[in-house]
Formats: C-alpha cells, sequence, structure tokens
C-alpha cells in the first residue's frame, strides 16, 4: 500500500525519525535506542515511512539500515514552498500598508500641531 507522505510526516515521531535519519544512516536497533518506545512501534513507523517512500532500508549482512530518501522530501518541500511565496507576497503587502499608514497618521499628527499652534497665535 502506497501511503500519503503528509499522512507520514503529520506524526511526531516520524518526524523525529526523519530528523534523526537526515544526520546519518542508521540500523533499526540504534534508531530505537533514540526514542522513548518500544522497538516494534518504530518498526511500524519505519514501515509507514518505507511505503510512503520517504526511508529507504538497505540490507547489510544480517543489519537493516534506514536512510532517508530526499527526493520524497521535495514533494513536501516543493507543497510547502508555494505558500512560502502565498505568504510572502501577503506579509509584503501588509507591511507596505502598515508604513503607508504610519506615514499617514505622521503627517495627520503633524498637521494637527501646525493647526493649533497657528489657533493660539
Amino acid at each position: 500500500m502506497r501511503r500519503d507522505v503528509f499522512q507520514a510526516i503529520a506524526d511526531p515521531t516520524r518526524r523525529k525519525i526523519i530528523h534523526t535519519l537526515v544526520q546519518k544512516s542508521i540500523n533499526l536497533n540504534a534508531l530505537s535506542g533514540n526514542f522513548h518506545i518500544s522497538r516494534p512501534a518504530i518498526s511500524k513507523h519505519i514501515k509507514i515511512l518505507t511505503e510512503c517512500g520517504l526511508v529507504i532500508i538497505n540490507q547489510t549482512g544480517r543489519e537493516r539500515f534506514c536512510e532517508v530518501n530526499f527526493d520524497s522530501l521535495r514533494e513536501v518541500a516543493d507543497w510547502i514552498e508555494q505558500y512560502k511565496v502565498f505568504w510572502t507576497q501577503k506579509l509584503d503587502a501588509l507591511e507596505k500598508f502598515l508604513e503607508q499608514e504610519s506615514k499617514a497618521s505622521k503627517a495627520k499628527k503633524v498637521a494637527k500641531v501646525k493647526s493649533s499652534k497657528r489657533t493660539t497665535h
């Protein structure tokens, strides 16, 4: 069964597993030692990560080493990038609006001060 990449990264434990594997390729026993859950639970998480293509398992002798498949992470990065562009544009527009509002507010205050000075003399 091919799982969705986003389903896989929705779980905080799987995100931590990915974070650990980004550092280096590691065998399942060593990986299990980094978490406060059972080895079978780690194996289930690894199964989900391999089903969606985020993790690749390489067998070397009797050891099974896990490593991150960066190509699958690209799908996540591409999805995030579209929202990064969207929000960057929105925040830039908000910054421009706030700067204009600030300038207008300062101009009103200056005009008010000048007006009050004229009426008192």
